[in-house]
Formats: C-alpha cells, structure tokens, sequence
C-alpha cells in the first residue's frame, strides 16, 4: 500500500535553492576601481571599516593594486581562477598522439616477434619431418 503524500505543516519553511548554493564573488571593473579609489582617500585607520563594509579582504585590494599596476584596467577585468594551463590544447593532442604511436610501435613489435616465433618452429617442424622421412 503505498504512503500517503506527507503534508509540509503551516510553521515549516522551504529552503531558497539559490540561497543554499554558494558561488564565487564576481567584482566589476568599475566596483574594483571605485573601492581602490575609496581606499586610496581612507585616513589611518578607516581602512577597515571600508573592508567590512564592502565585505572585502586586504589581500584583494593588493591583488587589485598590482594588476592596475601591470596591466591597468584591463588587468582588473580578468576572472578566470586557477592557474593557466601549462599546455595549449594542440600541444596535449600530440602528446596523446605520439603516446599512442609508441603503443602502436610497442604492439607492433610483439606481433613482429611472434610471427618470427611461429616461423621458427615452423621450420623446425619441417626439419624434423624431413629428418624423419629420411632415416
């Protein structure tokens, strides 16, 4: 007999899907210029508050400073995590590809070697039947 649909009671809230999932924080150019700006003109000691305010860390603002500083604003603009790849996406195809030609070779040589294998005792066999047929 199968369960009856259970009703949610009237006091019991429904989590917001989009409240439990947590992504990462996306800053604007325009928003990282603006609070390096308000950095900039905070006096000794009002440094802090502005980060709490804006829920920032220090170390943001320094990573902010030193990618005006290399690249200017188009260094703000960047937000792909991680480390770049190593390999570009050509240069991972041929290493697969001669991966694959080494096993290619490797199998080749086992076939090559058994085919020499099974001549060998071919020609033995022949020797012994012709040995045989003479004595």
């Amino acid at each position: 007999m199968p369960k009856p649909e259970s009703q949610l009671p009237e006091n019991q809230v429904t989590p917001d899907a989009q409240l439990e999932k947590r992504t990462r924080r996306r800053f604007s150019t325009e928003y990282k210029l603006r609070i390096l700006a308000e950095a900039d003109q905070c006096a000794h000691g009002e440094l802090g508050e502005l980060l709490r305010r804006e829920s920032l860390y220090s170390n943001q603002l320094r990573d902010w400073r030193k990618q005006l500083e290399s690249g200017g604003e188009g260094a703000l603009s960047k937000s792909a995590p991680g480390p770049k790849a190593s390999k570009t996406p050509e240069q991972k195809r041929i290493e697969q590809l001669e991966k694959e030609l080494e096993r290619t070779k490797q199998k080749l040589q086992i076939t090559e070697d058994c085919v020499g294998l099974q001549k060998k005792a071919l020609s033995m066999l022949d020797r012994s039947n012709t040995g045989n047929d003479r004595s």
